[in-house]
């Protein structure tokens, strides 16, 4: 099967969410490439017809089984992956939000092989995607206003 994300002929739309439960946000780890072994945020491709906070409940519930609740917009990010050639093989644009837990515990399904809820600050510590500690900073910030 042809995968049309890889070698795009556009950017591909993504949202990711940075889910706070009792002070602590949960960090997931890739079991594929193209980010295998990284700790990220849950999260995946917007489907067609969907909103945003539609899509990142969506793939919150698909990727952990989690139930959340979407603030807000936390910030973006732009992960564009060459390959040995200087050729674009995936370019992904990603809507990070800020989300509150509301029930569940993680069971994580093929793409994720760890979990864990972590204090912010216990992220400099682990091999993460780029700009995960920046986003996570800024939803902490959106959390602790109560927006």
């Amino acid at each position: 099967m042809n995968d049309v994300r890889t070698y795009p002929t556009r950017p591909f739309l993504a949202v990711s969410a940075a889910i706070f439960r009792d002070g602590k946000v949960l960090v997931v780890r890739r079991a594929r490439k193209p980010a295998l072994n990284l700790y990220t945020m849950p999260g995946g491709v917007v489907e067609a017809g969907e909103t945003l906070a539609e899509a990142v409940a969506r793939e919150v519930r698909e990727e952990t089984a989690l139930q959340i609740e979407v603030l807000t917009l936390a910030g973006h990010r732009e992960a564009v992956m060459r390959d040995a050639q200087g050729r674009v093989e995936r370019h992904f644009v990603i809507m990070c939000f800020a989300a509150r837990w509301v029930s569940g515990e993680p069971v994580l399904n093929e793409e994720l092989d760890e979990a864990h809820w972590l204090d912010p600050s216990e992220i400099a510590g682990l091999r993460t995607t780029d700009g995960l500690a920046e986003i996570v900073a800024s939803a902490a910030e959106i959390i602790a206003s109560g927006r």
